[in-house]
């Protein structure tokens, strides 16, 4: 790998570091306000002693279909967030591609040979590292657009129930 690969690889791998903290952020930031909606919510439901079986047959189907749609926004957000844990399938002669391959490596004794490897041929190393982090942050997009549709569709249904009565 010449000294311009390893930049460019570096700086990628930098910029998919950034980008998967944007999207845990983003999904933290929606994750609040889908609990400040929920609790909003209950307690106008609450405080007005209104319930969901006063709803006309239409409107209930609406009105549970925007809380199913409610609850499938944060399951998705939570996913977005969640830590991405992988079986490490890591052994001697492979390149560490994420803190569980360190793991591994540690435990089965070889960190310090695999570490040796990755000095003497940084490309294995940084395509490893870089394909770990790419998938993650690809998952994360996929968790948060998944959420904000299912946000949407919320947004859309709960006051049309309300309105169908």
């Amino acid at each position: 790998m010449t000294g311009e690969e390893s930049q460019s690889g570096a700086r990628l791998l930098t910029e998919v570091r950034a980008e998967i903290s944007r999207a845990d952020s983003k999904a933290a930031v929606v994750v609040g306000a889908i609990a400040m909606a929920v609790g909003l919510l209950g307690g106008l439901v609450v405080s007005r002693g209104w319930d969901p079986s006063q709803l006309a047959p239409p409107g209930a189907v609406v009105w549970w279909t925007g809380i199913c749609a409610l609850a499938a926004s944060l399951f998705s957000m939570l996913l977005a967030v969640v830590p991405r844990y992988r079986r490490s399938v890591w052994e001697p002669g492979l390149p560490l591609g994420y803190f569980g391959d360190i793991r591994r490596a540690a435990d089965s004794g070889g960190l310090v040979q695999a570490l040796s490897e990755a000095d003497r041929d940084s490309t294995a190393l940084l395509v490893s590292a870089l394909a770990a982090t790419s998938r993650i942050a690809a998952h994360k997009h996929l968790w948060i657009r998944v959420g904000l549709l299912a946000l949407a569709a919320a947004s859309l249904l709960l006051p049309v129930a309300l309105l169908l009565g």
